[in-house]
Parts: structure tokens; sequence; C-alpha cells
């Protein structure tokens, strides 16, 4: 049977988060007038993220945190093949902890990212108001640690990408493209109607205000 996995405002969230990742690894590799845009992806991510936090209490079914954050025995238990048949709908046990990985390391990025000065032309708006001790560890973590676990979880997750589709046969990209999966037992699909699409826009418009919002504040 065919079931609606992933809503559209979740497959719209994979989609822009990737192309910021994107955005903001070249944009941090050029330098110069570039960096105006690696902060204008950075405050992407973060609008984003804060999204993400928000959907993932009131998205679709299987966007909700609640349907594939799991505790270790239930880890345990997927790891030796005693898992729900429910676990591989949407993330399993294993991909649920490469997700929540994902979010908490791209807001420290960001975060961070904030908090860095390049000492040549760029600084992050919140550097006024943090110490320089806190402004150095920030760009040493941003520039020598946390680029490096993001690009390290992204090739773990294209590499389970690649894994799952030719050792299950399973097109997870094609999943998160048209929101379907092909089962073969009964599960619920997630709504995904234009009234769940709607409240997703209001939701994404309340997280760019207040990014923007505090942006312009701080004067970035």
């Amino acid at each position: 049977m065919m079931v609606r996995v992933w809503d559209a405002p979740t497959r719209l969230f994979h989609w822009a988060l990737a192309l910021c990742f994107i955005g903001l690894l070249v944009t941090s590799q050029v330098g110069g007038g570039a960096m105006v845009w690696h902060f204008r992806f950075g405050y992407g991510v973060l609008t984003l993220l804060l999204f993400r936090v928000f959907w993932g209490l009131l998205g679709g079914h299987w966007s909700r945190f609640s349907t594939f954050v799991v505790g270790p025995i239930a880890i345990w238990r997927y790891l030796h093949g005693q898992g729900k048949a429910h676990d591989g709908v949407g993330h399993n046990p294993l991909g649920a902890l490469s997700v929540l990985a994902m979010l908490v390391f791209l807001g420290l990025q960001v975060g961070t990212g904030l908090m860095s000065d390049d000492e040549i032309a760029t600084a992050g708006p919140l550097t006024q108001f943090v110490s320089s001790s806190w402004v150095n560890n920030a760009t040493y973590y941003h520039k020598d640690i946390g680029k490096f676990i993001l690009l390290g979880l992204v090739v773990l997750h294209l590499t389970a990408i690649g894994l799952y589709f030719f050792r299950k046969r399973e097109n997870l990209v094609k999943a998160m493209i048209t929101g379907d999966k092909s089962l073969d037992f009964a599960a619920p699909s997630a709504r995904d109607a234009l009234p769940e699409r709607r409240r997703a826009g209001l939701i994404f418009l309340l997280c760019l205000a207040l990014v923007s919002g505090a942006v312009i504040g701080i004067g970035g």
C-alpha cells in the first residue's frame, strides 16, 4: 500500500536545508564579499531549524519527534533485528539519531558563527555581547571543529542512502521528493492537505519574523 510519509513542509524543509548547507560551504571557502551571503545562508538555516522544532511537535505523523525519537532499549532491539514493523516507515531508530545530531550540530554551527570573528573584515553580530574568550572559542569551533563534524554527518547520511538503495532496494531520495512510500503492511499516512500546509506556512513566517527581528535588533 502507498503511504504518505513525508508531508510537503517536511520535504521543503529538507531540500531548503540542503541548499543552505551547500551555500554555507561554498561561501565559507570563497570568503571576501561572499561572507555577506554566508551570513544570509546562516540566518536561513536558523529559521529552518526553528521551524523544524515547531514542526516536530505539530507536523505530519511521521515528522513528529514523538514518532521517531526513541530510547536506548528500542535502538538496541532495532540493531538486533527485534524492532517493530513501523520502525522503518519514517526515520528508523538509527536514522533518528542522525537527524537529531544534524539538528544539534547545525544549531551549534550557527550559534558559534554568530559569535565568530575572522579578525580581518567579518564578525558575527553577537561578538559585541560576549567576551573575547567566547569569541575565540566560538571561532575555533566554527572553523576547525563544527564544520568537519557536519561534513562527517553529511557523508554518513549519503552513505546510508546509498546502502538503502543498493542493499535494500529502497529509494529514500524518491520518498523525500514525492513524500510517499510503498509498504507491505498497514501504516498511518501523514496529513498533507491544504490546512496542514497553511499551518506550516504560518509557522515558517513566524520563525522568519523571529529570526529577522532578532537580526535587525542586534544590528546583524
